[in-house]
This record gives C-alpha cells, sequence and structure tokens, in this order.
C-alpha cells in the first residue's frame, strides 16, 4: 500500500484533506502496480531543515512524493496532516484559501513533483 493525501478546494473555496492510498492490484512478478495515469513533467527538489512555506495553492494539479523528510502540513480551517518518506501527495487545491506546511526534525524535504496530465485519472481510493 502506498500512503495517499488528497488535498482539494470544497465549494467553500477551502483546501480540505482526504487520507487514502493509490489503488493497486496484482502485477507482474508479484508486484503491486496501480494503473498508468498521464504526466507532462517532473522535477525533484530539495528544501534544508526547517524550511516552511507560508499560505498557498498549489499551482497545478501534481503529485509530490516526499523522498525524505517529515513535514506537518496545515489548512487555514485547521485541517492538519503528516508526510513522510514513500508518502504521496495528490495536490489539487489550485484554488480557493490554500495549505501551509513546515519540516519537522532535522532532516532535508527532498521530494519529486509529477506534474499530471489535465484528463489523469489518478486511483485515490479514501481509507
Amino acid at each position: 500500500m502506498i500512503r495517499c493525501v488528497r488535498l482539494w478546494t470544497g465549494d467553500d473555496e477551502a483546501s480540505h484533506v482526504q487520507i487514502g492510498r493509490l489503488d493497486m492490484t496484482s502485477g507482474r512478478n508479484d508486484d503491486l502496480v496501480s494503473t498508468t495515469f498521464a504526466a507532462t513533467a517532473v522535477t525533484v527538489e530539495e528544501t534544508a531543515a526547517g524550511g516552511t512555506l507560508a499560505w498557498h495553492t498549489a499551482p497545478v494539479r501534481q503529485l509530490v512524493v516526499t523522498l525524505a523528510g517529515t513535514l506537518l502540513f496545515v489548512t487555514r480551517d485547521g485541517e492538519q496532516f503528516r508526510l513522510a518518506p514513500g508518502d504521496v501527495l495528490l495536490a489539487e487545491d489550485t484554488t480557493g484559501s490554500g495549505h501551509q506546511w513546515r519540516l519537522e526534525g532535522a532532516d532535508p524535504w527532498r521530494r519529486m513533483y509529477i506534474r499530471l496530465d489535465a484528463d489523469a485519472q489518478v486511483p485515490f481510493v479514501v481509507d
């Protein structure tokens, strides 16, 4: 199971959180595999320990794969969640009140951004 957290904008124009996973089924070599979804670009970034980012929305609909570091995310309504290495963030709150984050601990945040195609269907399942 790959943990996935969805950040999305509700009808109230506020960012909201859903905790879930990426849906996967049996694939080759007895591995679990998701469906294929289209992406338009991939980048990697690193933020030094102690980093924060004030209120903002996602610049585009994207997946953010945490490679190192632990973060605390908060929405303006007070919803909170943590991301740890191996977690995937499905960032869909491209409008509205947004979210903020801060790094916890002494590790940098290393992550991979996967910009999704406009029609990409991400196999997100709510827990």
